[in-house]
């Protein structure tokens, strides 16, 4: 209903859901029915297929696609990640991002299977986009002679596929990290939006919000600290007895606050509002 301009006859949905089952299966051999359905980003795997079955609608969606740091466009979140990848090289900026593209829907190499097929809808699909096309080539690059890949500072990137004991202890995390943001005051998730989501300084969001800096920097620490013993705490109880559990718990969080729609650009304008501030400025001088 909310893509009513993509059209997926019948069997070729049913024929989709058994591909991307069997693709998710393959990686999570225990997985039932009820639970792919129960994670599945729906909206995501349905444009996804449309892009598959050639509906010229659904890429005018997937270019208009909007990720990443102050919801840019997909096509552009991908030049800025080649821009990174290939410093002072335009031309290959661009063909990095062209080939890309083009490798969507078409084999790579005879045999191999085009990037939107390896799509198993559980995750948001432009984030994986992302993740995928900066893998493609980091790979490329680290097959270069002392060449290495640049760190990963712009654009949220979700973690590579994870194995089947690994998604327990994800399944275990997303419950308890939803439900410490669900007890998270607006002023908190103003905070965490405007710190992670749009990667403001602590002194940008002080001028913004018009405190010291050091009240800032107090108020991100003490969230961090609460969401590590709360998050940790639950997954102890769980069973966790890895190692670096802290660090575990921070690199998945990540992924989640860019998918929660608490910290959506809608909801942070919102929030902003409420203090009588219109917008983002597009620059906070320091």
């Amino acid at each position: 209903m909310q893509l009513p301009v993509i059209g997926l006859p019948f069997d070729g949905f049913r024929n989709h859901l058994e591909r991307t089952f069997g693709v998710f299966e393959a990686k999570t051999p225990s997985v039932s029915w009820e639970g792919y359905l129960a994670n599945l980003y729906a909206l995501d795997w349905f444009l996804c297929c449309g892009c598959i079955e050639g509906d010229g609608k659904a890429w005018e969606v997937l270019f208009a696609t909007r990720t990443g740091r102050s919801d840019c466009l997909l096509i552009d979140a991908l030049r800025a990640r080649a821009v990174r990848l290939y410093p002072r090289n335009e031309e290959k900026q661009e063909n990095a991002v062209a080939d890309f593209w083009s490798h969507l829907i078409v084999s790579e190499s005879p045999g191999s299977v085009p990037i939107m097929k390896r799509y198993d809808g559980q995750r948001p699909l432009a984030p994986w986009l992302i993740r995928v096309f900066q893998n493609w080539h980091v790979s490329q690059l680290r097959s270069q002679s002392g060449v290495q890949s640049l760190p990963d500072e712009d654009i949220p990137m979700p973690l590579p596929e994870r194995d089947t004991g690994e998604t327990r202890w994800h399944d275990a995390f997303c419950l308890a990290a939803r439900e410490w943001l669900g007890e998270l005051s607006e002023s908190e998730l103003l905070l965490l939006g405007m710190r992670w989501r749009y990667r403001l300084s602590q002194r940008e969001v002080a001028k913004m919000l018009d405190v010291h800096e050091g009240t800032i920097s107090r108020q991100t620490d003490k969230l961090r600290d609460q969401a590590l013993e709360q998050i940790g705490q639950k997954l102890v109880t769980e069973g966790w007895a890895g190692d670096d559990l802290a660090g575990y718990v921070l690199t998945e969080m990540g992924s989640l606050l860019m998918d929660d729609p608490r910290l959506s650009a809608d909801q942070l304008t919102a929030l902003l509002k409420k203090r009588g501030i219109a917008k983002i400025p597009a620059s906070v001088e320091p």
